[in-house]
């Protein structure tokens, strides 16, 4: 009866892990959950920026791969001031508008930060802080000056949040240069 039970409970241990979600099968769901969003929201996926001199222009659904980012996707919205370039180093400012890619997507925070009224100013290229997550500066140095973005980003370049939780999110960003 002993042995029975041992065996039991064993089996019931078993079954449990073979159900649980192990990092690489939420990775794989975070994987699918972006091609979806992209699917969904009819994105188109390029390899190279339009050359914004030259009279090339974003079209509202082209989003750059970030090449050294896998499932990073960046649009330049708009840019402020093209003199003002931004480089590693520089402080900015950042607002941010952060949504779920669910179908039915979720806006998680609008324009502010953590609902206060300022923005978040960080370093160009530092890693300390709460939002200076590896996504957010992939963009901010595509962008090349302030100006506004959206990005698609993976919960392995977005906040210790998202990747804790591996969960992606969009993220509309404001930038400005602090003077």
């Amino acid at each position: 009866m002993k042995k029975a039970v041992i065996l039991l409970a064993a089996i019931a241990v078993i079954a449990a892990g073979c159900t649980t979600n192990t990092y690489s099968k939420l990775r794989t769901k975070e994987k699918n959950l972006i091609d979806s969003y992209i699917s969904r929201q009819g994105i188109h996926v390029v390899k190279s920026m339009p050359d914004v001199q030259q009279g090339e222009k974003w079209n509202e659904k082209d989003y750059l791969a970030l090449e050294e980012y896998d499932q990073l996707y960046f649009h330049l919205v708009s840019a402020v001031d093209t003199t003002r370039e931004l480089a590693a180093g520089d402080k900015v400012n950042i607002r941010f508008r952060k949504y779920s890619l669910d179908v039915y997507a979720d806006t998680i925070s609008y324009w502010t930060t953590d609902d206060a009224g300022e923005p978040i100013q960080m370093t160009i290229g530092s890693t300390s802080g709460t939002y200076n997550c590896t996504g957010w500066q992939a963009a901010i140095l595509a962008m090349k000056q302030e100006g506004e973005c959206k990005i698609i980003c993976p919960s392995v370049y977005g906040v210790s949040d998202d990747n804790s939780t591996v969960t992606p999110y969009c993220y509309d960003l404001r930038v400005t240069k602090v003077k």
